[in-house]
């Protein structure tokens, strides 16, 4: 099994070593302390920015993806078609070259991995294990095709909240989520969601995501803005010291919701196949 993956090992290696020079990290920002009331005004911003993120359906895109885990530091470079909650497409190209290396489809049940320098297929559940495994980051994957998307999933009503705090010209809402909180952060000026942050039972903080250089776009008669830079932290104290992940999107280009979205991963013939569900941990990880 080691020998199978030594291959894969190095077309990583190749094709992420052109971006380590300009390595992005991400930007920690100051959340709101001042705790204040839930008014009716700001019940009427939390139901705007609810409504706003469900008009976004689809991206087709081009970025700039930055990684960091506790044992390496990436940068690729991806064609991102993703239909939220759907199926996500991601072809990564070799640095200055442009060359495809690997062709990744995640579906919500399952993902493939096409390995072209070495003609594997990396096959096996859409599990955060395997996420972690191909990514290094062990999201779930409806948290991970909004992120990619640029948008926060608000479903849940304003009797969820249960603090609000104001500082900086910024509001962020606590709102009681299954399994523990998350917080909103938002600008009420733009309207537009600036911050997330999950926080589980224990009051121990998992994920943490900031929207940056929005840019806007008119769907379904209104205009939402969307960010072209998206930075998320992940945390698992009991791994690796604090086990923090980093995950950097830059959008070179975006179509959103584009009319002839067609998804399409046309399945490797005769290529090894290597499955990762039954693999603990990747090597180059």
């Amino acid at each position: 099994m080691k020998q199978a993956f030594r291959g894969f090992l190095y077309v990583f290696f190749v094709f992420f070593a052109a971006g380590c020079a300009d390595f992005r990290t991400v930007t920690i920002e100051e959340w709101p302390t001042e705790s204040v009331e839930l008014s009716e005004d700001l019940a009427e911003l939390y139901r705007d920015v609810s409504e706003a993120s469900k008009v976004v359906a689809a991206i087709d895109g081009y970025a700039d993806i930055w990684i960091r885990t506790p044992k390496r530091g990436e940068h690729l470079y991806g064609t991102v078609q993703l239909e939220r909650s759907k199926d996500t497409r991601i072809i990564v190209s070799a640095g200055v070259v442009g060359w495809p290396v690997a062709d990744m489809l995640f579906r919500p049940d399952s993902l493939f991995v096409h390995d072209m320098l070495n003609n594997r297929l990396l096959v096996g559940r859409n599990h955060p294990d395997n996420l972690e495994k191909i990514l290094g980051l062990g999201a779930g994957y409806e948290f991970l095709s909004d992120v990619l998307a640029g948008v926060v999933a608000v479903d849940e009503p304003v009797q969820s909240i249960e603090r609000v705090y104001k500082g900086a010209g910024k509001v962020s809402f606590v709102v009681v989520v299954e399994g523990g909180k998350k917080e909103l952060l938002v600008n009420p000026l733009t309207r537009n969601i600036e911050g997330l942050l999950f926080i589980d039972s224990r009051g121990r903080k998992q994920v943490e995501v900031h929207f940056r250089q929005f840019s806007p776009y008119a769907l379904e008669g209104k205009t939402v803005n969307l960010p072209g830079e998206i930075d998320v932290m992940m945390f698992n104290p009991g791994v690796d010291g604090n086990g923090k992940r980093e995950l950097v999107i830059a959008y070179d280009e975006r179509v959103v919701n584009p009319a002839d979205l067609d998804i399409q991963f046309k399945m490797p013939e005769n290529v090894k196949i290597i499955d990762l569900d039954r693999v603990v941990q990747l090597p180059w990880m």
